[in-house]
């Protein structure tokens, strides 16, 4: 495992006029982060939707083009990585499996060469709007810095599934969110903070932001970018290690050493990472006597 910079951004939904347009945007975006030295970068979940926007607010009619643009944004992120050098994970793209419409985020290494992680828990929006379907369950991705994971928003909320991450040597947790109320970017927010604690990695969330009336799938997006550790000896203790503003867009970056994790596992108040309990203890009912 070795430090790197990380970049997150909080993505101002567009006004889509197809994949042009959005890749047109992301090349921008990655150009700035990637001069300022970054070498992961974070789009934020369905970052590539305002691309599949139409005449009217329609959400099936959002996703099946969404599905079908999928191939030509995905080859688009692969040359903005190969271009500027740099691992990304352009978001979320919206991915056919059979008969079947699964959330996926590919992590892009600055090769080209692509590996995915599907989102495993479904938002109410995504299983009765949109008629999606759960993915894979999590894995982990071997990078020259050590072995990440991906969290797609909902998932974050849970915490075995993180902890599978982590226990296969996760040390990083991207977090690429969407979320349409101030309830559920607290929600992602609380929840990354805790399995930044419960772990002691690191976890990174970016999320959608702005109001975009014209895509009904976004019309309304909340968050802020966020960086948390640990909140133990050596790191802040909210274990804030970065924040950008509530719902304004823009790069925050971070610079991350997985040291610091192995130190604070070792030496610090609590052991949490070490203490987790291999399997969830037996409860019973207890009649006050």
């Amino acid at each position: 495992m070795t430090a790197l910079s990380v970049a997150a951004m909080a993505w101002q939904v567009g006004r889509g006029a197809g994949v042009e347009a959005w890749a047109a945007r992301l090349e921008v975006a990655v150009a700035e982060a990637a001069a300022a030295g970054a070498r992961l970068l974070l789009l934020p979940e369905f970052a590539s939707l305002e691309a599949a926007t139409g005449e009217r607010p329609d959400v099936r009619a959002e996703l099946r083009r969404a599905v079908a643009q999928t191939p030509a944004a995905l080859a688009a992120a692969r040359a903005v990585a190969r271009r500027h050098g740099v691992w990304l994970v352009p978001g979320t793209f919206a991915f056919a499996d059979g008969d079947r419409v699964v959330s996926r985020a590919p992590l892009i290494a600055p090769d080209g060469l692509v590996a995915l992680q599907d989102k495993h828990v479904l938002t109410r929006f995504e299983a009765e709007a949109w008629g999606a379907a759960p993915g894979a369950p999590p894995a982990v991705f071997e990078t020259p810095f050590g072995r990440i994971g991906i969290a797609i928003c909902f998932d974050a909320e849970f915490p075995h599934l993180v902890r599978a991450q982590v226990e296969a040597g996760a040390w990083l947790m991207l977090v690429p969110s969407c979320t349409d109320t101030r309830h559920g970017a607290n929600r992602i927010a609380l929840a990354a903070a805790a399995r930044a604690m419960e772990n002691q990695i690191f976890v990174v969330v970016a999320p959608t932001v702005g109001v975009a009336p014209w895509i009904g799938s976004l019309a309304d997006n909340h968050g802020a970018v966020a960086v948390f550790g640990p909140m133990d000896d050596g790191f802040a203790e909210h274990g804030v290690i970065a924040r950008g503003a509530a719902d304004r867009p823009g790069w925050v970056y971070a610079d991350l050493d997985p040291a610091r994790l192995l130190a604070v596992r070792r030496e610090g108040a609590v052991r949490n990472h070490l203490a987790w309990p291999p399997a969830p203890p037996p409860c019973r009912a207890i009649v006050p006597a």
